[in-house]
């Protein structure tokens, strides 16, 4: 059991002002699209972000045309949370619904102390709770024991990530900042409503991942269990083979997901159990100025509507 204001305190140390620091106060680097309203239609130009192409206009003018939109001051942002049971592997340093919990923290408080509203939207095989966005000190507080009292599931159906998303579209009315948490290890057919999404409202995706996800070490024979059907399969890690062919399907799984975020514009952040979060978090947050500043150049270098770093099978310090 946590103890919210003692979590908030030690994140507040531990990252908040360290990101502080290194973001210089310009936190705002780190959400260049959000809490938007439109301001005007305008012809295509070279560099737009063809996300902001309004297709409607564009058949019926014969030209592209972009949506072009100014900036509110309140944000309202919304988390759509992963706590299916595999979110409770973990190694060495901690499991990924600790680090889920952390990074819910660090991002509410930073969007709350600035005026803007947060909301939650809780999935373990189901969706479990909705928390109405608002903002505020106390609903950070209120994040932080509500998923410290959401219980770990021993058994839950596989993930399927479309029930996540399919709720979010219908609850969330307003344009907003979404951040979706989560291993991304589910049934596929997310990737539509994640393309709905997309066209609604400013989405990131935080990856969380454990470096033995990626690569498995050589410790002889063990038994492994699948957290949501509770499977079991012994093996024996000796074998060099069965671990190459085992990091060759965790480098295809990020293939995937890449070409998945890439077609629908979402940037991705991921985070390792081994991660420095403040570190990793104004990495993220350059990699989106530099691209808002530079589209053309960073879309040559870095694929379109993809700030992620690759996970690379044998980097254990993320």
């Amino acid at each position: 059991m946590r103890n919210p204001e003692k979590t908030l305190l030690r994140l507040d140390w531990a990252v908040l002002r360290r990101l502080d620091g290194l973001l210089q106060g310009d936190y705002r680097t780190l959400f260049h699209g959000f809490g938007l309203e439109l301001a005007e239609l305008r012809e295509y130009q070279f560099n737009d972000d063809v996300r902001y192409i309004d297709w409607n206009v564009t058949a019926r003018m014969r030209m592209p045309y972009v949506r072009q939109y100014l900036e509110d001051r309140e944000v309202t942002a919304w988390f759509l949370l992963d706590l299916s049971p595999s979110v409770d592997f973990g190694t060495v340093h901690t499991l990924k619904r600790n680090l889920l919990i952390d990074f819910v923290t660090v991002l509410a408080r930073l969007l709350t102390r600035h005026g803007n509203r947060v909301g939650a939207i809780f999935y373990g095989g189901k969706v479990e709770r909705i928390i109405p966005a608002k903002g505020g000190k106390p609903q950070v507080l209120r994040l932080i024991n509500d998923l410290a009292n959401q219980p770990q599931l021993k058994y839950a159906p596989p993930t399927d990530l479309t029930v996540l998303l399919e709720t979010a579209l219908r609850v969330i009315r307003r344009r907003s900042l979404v951040f979706i948490v989560s291993d991304f290890i589910s049934a596929p057919g997310w990737d539509k409503p994640l393309g709905m999404l997309t066209q609604r409202h400013e989405v990131l995706a935080i990856r969380l991942y454990d470096p033995r996800e990626m690569e498995l070490p050589d410790i002889g024979p063990i038994t492994m269990e699948d957290a949501e059907t509770r499977e079991q399969l012994y093996i024996d890690t000796h074998d060099k083979k069965f671990r190459d062919r085992f990091v060759e399907a965790a480098r295809r799984r990020e293939y995937e997901l890449n070409i998945t975020f890439n077609r629908n514009g979402v940037d991705v952040l991921p985070l390792s159990t081994e991660d420095d979060m403040a570190k990793e978090i104004t990495r993220f947050a350059m990699l989106r100025k530099q691209r808002k500043k530079s589209p053309a150049s960073f879309t040559k270098s870095q694929g379109h509507g993809s700030t992620h770093r690759q996970i690379t099978p044998g980097k254990l310090s993320g």
